[in-house]
């Protein structure tokens, strides 16, 4: 629900169809009226969190909804990596002032993964932890229940591998997906082995922390590091999340491959939506991200490496991403008019980034922007063919 402050002929308080509460005071329209479409209305409008415990097929998923589904556009889901929960992982990026604009055209939807939401209770001997595949089968159980039709998946780790297990086994539920920090193999016996090792010779909130951090970001960045390693041992279960880690830890390959145009991208397993990889340069994910995008549709998928940035780029560099994100969302044809401060928009081939309006779009055309930023000006190659490693570097 919203709610609208606006002014008005006189204190009264009309309730709208849209489910919006409008309290207007002063003297410029008749009491009762909607002032919501008058240009000389101030207008506030405080978005209710309204928090769900939604029974799924593997168990009960805690999930926050900012705003309401709107039938005609997705609605943006999140889920976060190990070691956090969506607070401690998104509200860095949804908080900042750019990331504002994009909220008035989107509903959001927070997912927490099992036991690891805030004054979550501790599982009980013998509750068996959801694996990756089924937390991803978890998800179209809340949508249907809250009435999202569609989503643009916005992932970090652990959640962009889930995000990404659903769109290749639901592709109508996503239209996009935002993928940061992305793995999509399992672990090899090395890995495994290494592991195995680290878990004799380290506690569980050291490995999160090298999972997040490097090595530089460990000793150099003493503030945030502290931040989230008071964060992962004191305000998450250590049960609980010994459990995710187990989940993550253990996750299978992503089935996924490049396609070859013009002979089987009809018919190979990859995503089928247009997708954003981002990771910073210094992040320990870099291999895994690059990985993973050598493994998708080139025409649908940028590469988005964040220059002075580690293993959060959400936390650190929340501008930059929600600048990314609308140019995003902007080749999905959605927000054509949204204002942009840091990069200069160019034509490409998706007509719908380019003089769409909301009601009429070409999702068949979206190919994101290729961008590379520097400190002094902004360079914007159009494409005139798909390249096989797409990348947007902030410099």
């Amino acid at each position: 629900m919203c709610v609208f402050l606006c002014v008005c002929a006189r204190l009264c308080l009309c309730v709208l169809a849209c489910s919006c509460v409008c309290v207007c005071v002063a003297a410029v329209l008749p009491a009762g009226s909607c002032c919501r479409s008058d240009s000389r209305m101030l207008i506030w409008c405080f978005t209710v969190f309204q928090e769900h415990d939604v029974e799924t097929s593997h168990g009960v998923l805690h999930v926050t909804m900012r705003g309401v589904a709107r039938g005609n556009r997705p609605t943006i889901l999140t889920f976060h990596d190990i070691g956090l929960n969506h607070k401690s992982c998104f509200n860095s990026l949804f908080n900042y002032e750019d990331m504002q604009e994009v909220t008035q055209h989107f509903s959001v939807l927070h997912v927490d993964a099992p036991g690891q939401q805030e004054n979550a209770a501790v599982f009980p001997t013998g509750y068996q932890y959801p694996n990756m595949d089924e937390l991803a089968e978890m998800l179209p159980s809340v949508l249907t229940q809250l009435q999202v039709k569609s989503v643009i998946g916005i992932g970090v780790g652990a959640g962009a591998c889930i995000l990404t297990k659903l769109a290749l086994t639901q592709p109508s539920l996503v239209e996009g997906l935002v993928l940061i920090n992305i793995d999509p193999c399992a672990k090899g016996w090395v890995d495994w082995a290494a592991s195995k090792l680290s878990g004799w010779t380290s506690n569980l909130v050291d490995i999160i922390m090298a999972h997040h951090f490097s090595t530089d970001e460990l000793t150099e960045n003493k503030e945030i590091i502290q931040t989230y390693r008071l964060h992962i041992s004191q305000d998450i279960p250590q049960e609980n999340l010994a459990m995710f880690y187990n989940s993550y830890d253990s996750r299978t390959e992503l089935q996924m491959e490049r396609p070859v145009l013009g002979l089987n991208e009809n018919t190979v397993h990859t995503l089928r939506c247009p997708a954003l990889l981002v990771v910073g340069d210094t992040s320990p994910a870099v291999d895994a991200v690059v990985e993973c995008n050598s493994r998708l549709d080139p025409t649908k998928t940028t590469l988005l490496k964040m220059a002075d940035c580690g293993g959060l780029p959400q936390v650190v560099q929340p501008g930059k991403l929600a600048e990314a994100f609308k140019y995003f969302v902007q080749g999905m044809g959605y927000m054509p008019t949204a204002g942009m401060t840091r990069l200069v928009r160019s034509r490409t081939h998706s007509a719908s980034s380019v003089g769409s309006t909301e009601g009429v779009r070409n999702r068949g055309a979206t190919n994101p922007l290729e961008v590379t930023l520097t400190s002094a000006r902004v360079g914007v190659t159009p494409r005139t063919q798909p390249q096989p490693n797409r990348t947007a570097v902030f410099l």
